[in-house]
């Protein structure tokens, strides 16, 4: 069945170049398990999602982006994909689905729906037939098995290590009960690598995409769209010491503390590393064809169907190749979510980001939080390094003050959606929720938790199931007080309902700047930087807004006689405060 969105009816299918939806568009990630859980088992489903469509619609966003709902054993929480054309039980059916696309659509919401090509769940069929056919078999061609070096195949094919830790690579036991071959898995050992140089596997995911794109949804966010194909030979490679948990860099961070302003200096991603190549598992050239096969598949569908790479591809002028108008409609900018809280950083990043995506036709996209890092309410706020994928925890250095961080979260949320281009959100942040850092240990399931022997705390704090209702069991994300994550108890004063018209809230203000961005039209602006303001200042014009963000520890002077559009903290006077971003118009 197809369904037809508001957004995507035919009248809009010959929408003018350069004006498509997805260029300005702001995009709603919903990470299912975790948003609300309509049948009391104390994990998000598709019913709950549905329930709080109205609510989301509110915000005024664009879409809405869904996290993995497949068929899977939840090794990796629904990443590791044993059925990719069936929803997992624990979040419903595809009647559910269907359900919720039709009341997206009929909320004015487009509706994208997260892919997962790099790997497989080892209880895929694809992958249990692989094991049983045997070496040599069309079957376990699918997936990247190897013979093990040494006379006796004892050791790995090669030395690659996983992006959650420990050995990329898993030795099987054959059928005849002998050791056998080795397989990838660049993430956990539950999650086997497909081999993108076999036609089955591009033949399967053509078929995926047809599937989803003919029930009706507007767009795939591609997990791991850097992956996929690999370098021939699969040689040994040993990442550089800072490299980071997606071998594209590590956050860029300051001589002092990282959340100061001097000294700023800006980590190179890995591709600039003097002596150092490309990761063999990444970003290799062959995987610009996979996606120019997938923007012919999408494009033979109206109403302007996307595809977003999730690409941890560093410098910015090499992730910009996935973005050229035959392959990809957006990528993620993780090097603008990685920015320290610096002004010059930040200036430095936006320049970036702007010529190089504008060089391939494509919309530049800002982002700073989602299920995979640390909340920006507290990533913005830490005193020492905290390099992507390491999460925190009770025994994390600097630790973030929590009202700093919110009050930063709120500036740079305000300066991010005053850029042209597209926006993500990721669910939460506008309850302005912190990081979970107090999780107990046998609460956490993020695989990096065990395969680091809990070195890392990895993702589960900022998974942390919604707070809806302060009054309610769970906060009103299950009826029945169930919650796969524990909720601290301080969730209750960031509940939704105790935010709802309470003009300083966090939630508020969201609606205050979204809804003047979208009055403004700022997604399909052109930004000019002001000059005159102090360094750890960054100012700008998009159309008829000015947006001035201060990142400094002094208030700076503002222009007289401007019309205050939104503030991302309330203050008088002509003066704007630290860590505080303001829009003005006149």
């Amino acid at each position: 069945m197809t369904i037809e969105s508001p957004h995507t009816t035919p009248q809009n299918a010959g929408t003018e170049p350069g004006k498509e939806w997805w260029r300005s568009a702001v995009i709603y990630q919903i990470y299912p398990r975790s948003f609300a859980d309509a049948t009391g088992d104390g994990i998000g489903d598709l019913a709950g999602i549905t329930q709080h469509l109205p609510q989301i619609a509110e915000l005024d966003v664009d879409a809405i982006w869904l996290s993995p709902f497949y068929r899977s054993p939840q090794k990796d929480a629904g990443y590791d994909v044993a059925d990719y054309c069936e929803v997992d039980p624990l979040f419903g059916t595809l009647g559910d689905f269907d359900r919720l696309l039709t009341t997206a659509h009929d909320l004015g919401m487009r509706v994208i729906v997260d892919i997962v090509p790099n790997h497989s769940s080892d209880a895929n069929v694809w992958f249990q037939e692989a094991l049983a056919a045997g070496p040599g078999s069309e079957e376990r061609a699918r997936y990247m098995f190897r013979d093990g070096e040494g006379p006796d195949g004892s050791k790995p094919p090669n030395n690659w290590q996983s992006v959650f830790g420990g050995p990329a690579w898993t030795r099987i036991t054959e059928a005849d009960g002998s050791p056998g071959q080795w397989y990838l898995h660049l993430f956990d050992a539950s999650q086997p690598d497909f081999d993108w140089n076999k036609e089955w596997v591009r033949a399967q995911f053509r078929d995926i995409l047809r599937f989803w794109l003919d029930r009706g949804v507007d767009g795939f966010r591609v997990d791991v769209a850097h992956g996929l194909v690999k370098e021939d030979g699969l040689p040994h490679y040993t990442p550089p010491e800072n490299a980071g948990s997606m071998g594209g860099g590590i956050a860029p961070t300051t001589e002092d503390a990282p959340g100061g302003e001097e000294g700023v200096t800006l980590e190179p991603g890995i591709s600039d590393l003097a002596g150092e190549a490309t990761p063999p598992y990444w970003a290799q050239e062959g995987v610009h064809d996979i996606w120019r096969e997938w923007r012919a598949v999408v494009d033979e569908y109206p109403g302007e169907r996307i595809l977003t790479a999730e690409a941890w591809v560093e410098p910015l002028s090499k992730l910009a190749l996935w973005v050229r108008p035959d392959e990809m409609h957006q990528s993620f900018n993780f090097p603008y979510l990685e920015a320290p809280w610096s002004a010059r950083a930040v200036r430095r990043i936006i320049d970036d980001s702007l010529n190089a995506f504008s060089n391939v036709g494509a919309p530049a996209t800002w982002v700073l939080s989602n299920h995979d890092v640390v909340r920006h309410a507290s990533r913005l706020g830490v005193t020492a390094e905290n390099p992507q994928g390491s999460g925190l925890g009770p025994d994390s250095m600097g630790l973030p003050d929590t009202a700093t961080g919110l009050r930063r979260a709120r500036a740079a949320t305000a300066l991010m959606l005053a850029l042209p281009g597209g926006a993500y959100l990721y669910q939460g942040e506008e309850l302005g929720l912190p990081e979970v850092i107090h999780l107990p240990d046998h609460a956490r399931q993020d695989p990096t938790w065990f395969r680091t022997n809990g070195e890392k705390y990895g993702r589960d704090g900022c998974r942390v199931p919604l707070p809806w209702e302060s009054d309610k069991p769970a906060f009103g994300f299950s009826e029945t007080g169930e919650s796969w994550l524990p909720q601290p108890a301080e969730w209750r004063e960031y509940a939704r309902d105790v935010q709802a018209g309470d003009p300083e809230s966090t939630l508020e203000f969201y609606r205050r700047a979204l809804g003047v961005r979208r009055r403004l039209d700022l997604g399909h602006g052109t930004l000019d930087w002001l000059s005159g303001y102090p360094e750890n200042t960054v100012a700008f014009r998009n159309g008829a807004l000015t947006a001035i963000c201060n990142f400094g520890t002094v208030p700076v002077e503002l222009p007289p006689a401007a019309e205050r559009l939104l503030a991302s903290q309330p203050f008088e006077g002509a003066a704007l405060p630290p860590e505080t971003t303001v829009w003005l118009r006149g």
